[in-house]
């Protein structure tokens, strides 16, 4: 007889990144064993479950045996009328994060909290090697930093002090479960790398099997541009987008494929701001390069508009928003399938960090964004007819977990999987307002945009964090997953 904990979903609209299908959820533990429909005839004394129209992934650890009941450990869930989706995965967020000149007040618990109520049961946060350290001390000091979440999470290793002659110290990233760097081609002196030091990190991280996500803007470029802003003193929140033109953005970005390309290195381009740097790393894999993207709601829904607006000091961002119409552009760009994940940014400086002093020179950059990312996607892409349900499982979670090594464990509605499941509830309307949100920022740069769709539940690994509003988790409750 089963003592483990078994939780049945029952009546809910199954979402896969294939199809859409009416089925039942059956988990135990913290796995799924079973999806297909009236599971729950099939509970008492019943056989093997198997899933019913999904495929098993080769490699799934499969959890059979006879699913007995009589223990008492079942919990049923009425999920008529809403949608089963797949826990968001988050690639790209800075949850406690310190650059060495700003810092975000925030923590790991709050951060995954706010998380928990937009759905995401999984995120790729940074482990940064701050000069001197190893990089085995950087992901066991993020490791500590990170122990307080309620989410799983796991981390791309920011690479900022590796000279030549110590790129086998990346051979370490494997056994760590770590196996993504993060390389910047901006941010002089302390992230910033050349071309020299981008094309030997790529080389050697495509030799160790590793990732790697570039942010890319032309560090000249952004320079000279802020420079001479400063020197007309235009440097409010207004003039901000102005100090980081597109142009850097692609430069930045064909040059990082052509190095990539060269040493045949798998890359990621980072927070596509604009629809050109996604064609051209759609174009680069037509040709058979391994290359991929990202964006996020900021870029998807928001445009330049803003810094024209009263309250400029919301959208300070690296890169920043772009010229009205680049939004169409840009979905446009998700609607053909040439992005392949999109991702927050999330970065929770508060209200008063970023009102300090209206000098974007002197604002840290990023925004606050985990918990609005599922219901944004679904409201502007599905709403607007660029995706359906199908891609929002395939952008916001089985993609992130194949690209980044966690597929099928993660991201995934299968037997063996993990379950980290959403439930969803298309029919609801609303205002998004910091003060229904969860983060510790205080504020959201998406005041006052209506939304359509919300999480009635969100389940990590078999265990319920959100119901009806309710947050009903433990601190401390994530784990690492390695890749």
């Amino acid at each position: 007889m089963s003592t483990e904990r078994m939780l049945l979903i029952r009546g809910g609209t199954v979402v896969t990144p294939e199809t859409m299908l009416d089925a039942d959820v059956l988990i135990v533990g913290e796995t799924i064993r079973a999806i297909g429909a009236g599971l729950a005839d099939l509970l008492p004394g019943a056989s093997p479950l198997e899933a019913v129209g999904i495929p098993t992934p080769t490699g799934a650890a499969l959890t059979r045996g006879k699913a007995d009941v009589r223990s008492g450990a079942l919990e049923v869930i009425d999920a008529t009328g809403l949608l089963v989706l797949p826990g968001v995965i988050d690639p790209h967020v800075h949850i406690e994060l310190d650059t060495g000149i700003y810092k975000t007040p925030d923590s790991w618990f709050v951060e995954s909290r706010a998380a928990a109520f937009g759905g995401v049961t999984t995120v790729i946060d940074f482990a940064t090697q701050f000069k001197g350290q190893t990089l085995q001390e950087a992901v066991e000091q993020r490791l500590q930093e990170a122990a307080p979440s309620v989410i799983d999470t796991t981390f791309h290793v920011m690479i900022t002090d590796l000279p030549p002659g110590q790129e086998e110290e990346l051979g370490v990233l494997e056994e760590l479960g770590t196996t993504s760097i993060k390389l910047y081609t901006t941010y002089r002196p302390n992230y910033y790398a050349d071309d020299a030091t981008l094309l030997r990190l790529l080389e050697a991280a495509g030799r160790y099997g590793l990732m790697t996500l570039v942010h890319c803007e032309n560090d000249a470029l952004v320079t000279a541009q802020t420079q001479a802003l400063i020197a007309a003193q235009e440097t409010g929140w207004r003039y901000h987008a102005m100090a980081r033109p597109a142009l850097a953005e692609h430069e930045a970005a064909a040059r990082v494929l052509f190095l990539a390309k060269e040493v045949d290195a798998p890359v990621v381009i980072a927070h596509n701001s604009s629809a050109r740097t996604s064609a051209m790393v759609a174009q680069a894999r037509e040709r058979g390069q391994v290359a991929y993207c990202e964006t996020g709601p900021q870029y998807l829904v928001l445009d330049s508009h803003v810094y024209e607006g009263s309250e400029p000091w919301r959208y300070i961002l690296q890169p920043p928003l772009r010229d009205p119409g680049e939004p169409e552009a840009l979905w446009q760009q998700v609607a053909q399938g040439a992005v392949d994940m999109l991702m927050t940014d999330h970065c929770a400086y508060t209200h008063e960090q970023k009102l300090a002093m209206d000098d974007f020179t002197k604002t840290p950059g990023g925004l606050p964004g985990l918990e609005t990312l599922l219901p944004l996607t679904v409201t502007y892409g599905i709403g607007n007819g660029y995706i359906y349900w199908p891609d929002v499982a395939r952008l916001l979670a089985a993609n992130p977990a194949q690209i980044y090594g966690m597929w099928p464990r993660k991201g995934a509605l299968l037997p063996g999987s993990d379950a980290d499941i959403v439930l969803f509830d298309p029919g609801y309307e609303g205002i998004i307002s910091a003060e229904t949100l969860h983060s510790g920022a205080g504020y959201t740069p998406y005041e006052g945009l209506p939304v359509k769709g919300r999480v009635v539940s969100t389940i990590r690994r078999g265990e319920i964090l959100v119901r009806d509003g309710v947050f009903l988790g433990q601190e401390g409750s994530g784990e690492f997953i390695p890749r």
